[in-house]
């Protein structure tokens, strides 16, 4: 109890309960492939429709029933003159079976259309497993981002500080005034609020990486850095290539054509609702009959059986089917139409990542010397203050050029490898 108190009152040590996972960005990859919802959701979707095929497939197999019953029954209309009618006791026991013998393609199409479903499913999941693998990407490298954003916010923050101190001191011994003194107080104080917003910043993404992952609320840390190889800027492949691969490898427009697929077995199915089938139906089985009072008892049983073909031709079925056929036909072209405009979208996914990917390999280049010269540039800045040839604001200018020039360049290392990240995406390859 009095160490709960000691706690509560930060008087004591809190202990860290859950120890820290350090995840790479290679674990993460594995862990949302395994874990992530849509992922999942994607599996279970695979199992639907194995289940669909199942069903689809059963109508063109043999059914199989066992049947029995007991009835008794008197029907006075067989009565005639001395002979009152008798009750009917039945009671009996049947093996039926039935098996389609043609059904104008309606059971193949059915087939046709299930099997395509579960090509669908596999669509479904590199759809997802893409999608995944590129949020789980740009949300590690938010995270390596926003940790470095915070660092420079705190070090911003304590150099003002340090320079604070430094003001207060020169102002001591007389070789600095009151204003230089406000001065550097005013910037550590406005130093204050990047340091919230950059810590917000981290948690914040540190959540979406745990949302990805299905980690709930354990504490994870990432590790690596946000640079890559300088010899990255050039894109893999050229508009017109990177095109033809996403129109053979974007799982959503697989999906879609595979989708076609079933709607034009959809179409088949309804033109034969009103057309001739043939079915073969026998049944085995024993039956027992008993006539009882009035009159004379009669009791009998034995083995009974029937085997026939069955034909049904609906003759006229108030335009039913014709109606069924014109929406199937209309729902087949519906996705014709979905399959056009998705390749027009898709033409323009990949066209605007390929500009968004030189875009950041351009920025990242401009960016790279920056940072160097910035610093130097600081240090002369603070040697010309130190010996007072230069002034607090050729100092505050020098170091919020290097904050900036910092902060940039971490911006365009990470936009450059979302972009890297999001051109591969485009065409249907990431992270195959």
């Amino acid at each position: 109890m009095k160490i709960a108190l000691l706690i509560i009152f930060g008087l004591f040590p809190t202990v860290c309960l859950a120890e820290t996972r350090i995840i790479t960005l290679d674990q993460a990859l594995s862990i949302a492939m395994e874990k992530n919802r849509d992922i999942e959701k994607a599996r279970e979707y695979a199992r639907y429709v194995q289940g669909k095929y199942v069903e689809e497939r059963a109508a063109a197999l043999p059914q199989l029933s066992l049947n029995g019953a007991v009835a008794v029954a008197k029907d006075k209309s067989q009565e005639v003159a001395g002979y009152p009618a008798q009750r009917q006791f039945g009671r009996t026991v049947d093996l039926t079976v039935s098996q389609p013998l043609y059904t104008w393609g309606k059971l193949n199409a059915a087939i046709r259309a299930a099997e395509i479903g579960l090509k669908t499913a596999d669509e479904q999941l590199r759809l997802y497993r893409q999608a995944a693998y590129r949020d789980v990407v740009a949300a590690y490298l938010d995270i390596q981002l926003a940790q470095f954003l915070s660092r420079l916010a705190q070090d911003n923050r304590t150099q003002k500080l340090r320079h604070l101190e430094e003001a207060t001191r020169k102002f001591s011994v007389g070789v600095a005034t009151d204003y230089d003194v406000l001065a550097a107080e005013v910037a550590a104080q406005n130093a204050v609020p990047e340091v919230i917003r950059t810590d917000n910043a981290v948690r914040t993404a540190f959540d979406r990486l745990r949302f990805l992952l299905v980690l709930g609320t354990e504490e994870i840390e990432v590790v690596g850095t946000l640079e890559s190889a300088a010899e990255d800027s050039k894109l893999p492949v050229d508009y017109a290539e990177a095109l033809q691969i996403a129109k053979m490898r974007r799982p959503e427009l697989t999906d879609l054509q595979l989708r076609i697929g079933i709607y034009d077995e959809l179409v088949t199915i309804a033109n034969a609702e009103d057309k001739p089938r043939l079915d073969l139906k026998g049944s085995a089985g024993w039956h027992w009959a008993t006539l009882d009072d009035p009159g004379p008892a009669y009791d009998a049983d034995g083995a009974a059986w029937s085997v026939g073909l069955y034909m049904t031709f609906p003759l006229f079925d108030g335009l039913k089917t014709r109606g069924k056929v014109a929406q199937a036909r209309s729902e087949l072209r519906t996705k014709q139409i979905e399959e056009a405009k998705l390749l027009d979208a898709i033409a323009l996914e990949v066209r605007q990542a390929g500009f968004a990917y030189r875009e950041a390999a351009e920025i990242r280049t401009a960016l790279s010397g920056t940072v160097t010269q910035a610093e130097r540039l600081l240090l002369m800045a603070e040697k010309g203050y130190e010996f007072g040839v230069k002034i607090r604001l050729e100092v505050d200018d020098a170091q919020l050029n290097l904050l900036q020039a910092k902060s940039n360049l971490a911006r365009a290392q990470r936009d450059f490898r979302v972009a890297q990240i999001n051109y591969l995406w485009s065409m249907g390859i990431v992270g195959e």
